[in-house]
């Protein structure tokens, strides 16, 4: 196919765009395995079509699902079309549409059917003859993790993970891994079949631009980078709230809860990214390097100190949006006497010269008050009192806060004077957000990692070392409440804050941040 660029007309002489990206991308054939699931058609199909309307695919991209259920090419582009038209964040373009799926294929059949996987090969040469030339391959695994060593074996066998002319890739989806001991065990699988710099584990947190922002505000900002450690910071709280439940996720969630369904992945992550040291060069091995001595420099509790920096709890019956809404242990699916978690919250340290002494606290939960993902960073307060006075909030200690969503955006609250013959001060916003600042509003996650794993940039990725190190903090917290099967686990109502005892771990007279 071939993409036309939309917005190129827009862009030109406007100011807003200037710096915007539109680096070429390789020839690609894109192959989703599990291109029939929810995640292909809420997030993978949708971020396609938001590619090809920025003209960021390649003149020459060709798209191949592979799934168990039997249906034809034109099927399969019929229900394409319907989820991107349904899920897309723009209006589609008709236009756009037909380049896009002009050409794009399903193959049908069971992961572990060989004949399968002669039928890709066969429909990759196809795009490649047509082309003239090898086009790069991608094999995005959308499926369920205990298909990710078959699948990639099966690739092996067929021949499909090297090509002496062209790169190939292979993109793995969360979770990787139960613990420690299976995410070394699939680390070893796939390394068996790929070599490592082909392996892009993906974690959509990390294709967020409020997310990349981090290092920008860091280190593109005189104003942050001095007061970025011990002797300014208090303390850092990284929040991940949802206020829906888990749906029709329970078969999934029932097996994960909240500690490996985001604090293991995503929410580490972030901590990373936010505490590690300036890269000698933003290219991905030296970015993950700096992300890893983080990890690395925090030390995994012992199972028996568990109690005293871990919390967790369960949502119960309560009010969501003025509707009455039942408890985790009444959801489908779940059992009446289930001890999974689905509210997690941890105090962390980070034992290095830069963060020694500083608490990080990290919260997530389903059903809380509202929807909302921002990391803030609290300075410690000014020492001196003088400014204090009746009527007055008084001096409150500075906040840097990213809000990766539902908005976008990053605000710094500073002292201000209420206007009027008294010295009294209040806390107000400084904000900076996507859609106000740039012309375009800020590309969903999926678009930024898809572009960057057919590019070969695996900056945002992470590596295998990362995943044993993230996995190695969590398995004691993960030890210790499987071994805990006498004490009841806290109930939260729905709707609210999340349970009581996570105060317990805010020391030193902090408070969470108000949800």
């Amino acid at each position: 196919m071939s993409t036309a660029t939309p917005q190129s007309e827009v862009d030109q002489d406007n100011p807003l765009v200037e710096g915007l990206e539109r680096l070429p991308v390789h020839p690609t054939s894109l192959v989703i395995f599990g291109a029939t699931g929810d995640l292909a058609h809420r997030k993978l199909l949708p971020a396609l079509y938001n590619l090809a309307h920025e003209g960021a695919l390649p003149e020459r991209f060709e798209l191949i699902g592979v799934g168990r259920r039997d249906q034809e090419h034109s099927d399969f582009r019929e229900s394409t079309l319907v989820s991107i038209e349904r899920f897309c964040r723009r209006r589609p373009e008709k236009g756009v549409l037909t380049g896009l799926l002009a050409d794009i294929r399903y193959v049908q059949g069971s992961f572990d059917d060989d004949q399968i996987y002669e039928e890709l090969a066969r429909t990759l040469a196809e795009f490649d003859e047509q082309a003239g030339r090898p086009l790069d391959r991608i094999f995005y695994l959308s499926t369920a993790p205990e298909f990710f060593p078959l699948i990639a074996g099966k690739l092996g066998e067929a021949g499909l993970n090297r090509h002496e002319d062209v790169s190939v890739r292979i993109v793995i989806e969360k979770p990787f891994g139960y613990d420690l001991a299976s995410a070394r065990k699939l680390n070893a699988q796939l390394l068996e079949v790929f070599d490592e710099p082909q392996i892009f584990r993906i974690d959509h947190y990390l294709g967020k631009e409020t997310v990349q922002n981090l290092m920008a505000m860091r280190f593109a900002n005189a104003l942050f980078e001095p007061v970025w450690n011990r002797n300014y910071i208090d303390n850092v709280q990284i929040t991940a709230g949802e206020d829906i439940g888990i749906g029709s996720r329970a078969g999934y969630y029932e097996g994960a809860g909240a500690l490996r369904d985001l604090v293991q992945n995503h929410m580490l992550q972030l901590l990373a990214l936010l505490a590690m040291e300036p890269p000698t060069a933003f290219t991905a091995d030296r970015l993950r390097d700096e992300k890893l001595k983080v990890l690395e420099a925090i030390v995994p509790p012992d199972v028996s100190d568990v109690p005293s920096m871990a919390v967790r709890a369960q949502y119960g019956p309560g009010v969501v949006g003025g509707e009455r809404v039942p408890g985790y242990r009444q959801e489908e699916g779940v059992a009446p006497d289930s001890r999974t978690q689905t509210y997690a919250a941890l105090r962390l340290h980070v034992s290095n010269w830069r963060w020694a002494g500083v608490p990080f606290y990290l919260r997530t939960g389903k059903r809380l008050a509202r929807k909302l993902t921002e990391i803030a960073v609290i300075l410690r307060p000014v020492p001196h009192i003088a400014l204090q006075s009746s009527g007055s909030v008084g001096i409150q200690a500075n906040q840097i806060v990213f809000t990766l969503q539902p908005d976008e955006g990053v605000s710094v609250s500073i002292g201000a004077k209420i206007p009027g013959s008294g010295m009294r001060i209040r806390p107000v916003n400084m904000e900076f957000r996507y859609g106000t600042s740039f012309l375009s509003e800020s590309p969903e996650a999926y678009e930024r990692l898809i572009l960057d794993a057919m590019r070969g940039d695996a900056t945002l990725f992470t590596r295998n070392d990362e995943i044993e190190a993230l996995w190695g903090i969590i398995d004691p917290i993960l030890e210790a409440w499987a071994a805990d099967t006498i004490s009841e686990i806290p109930q939260y109502p729905a709707g609210s804050a999340g349970p009581e005892e996570s105060n317990a771990l805010m020391d030193g007279g902090r408070i969470w941040r108000r949800l």
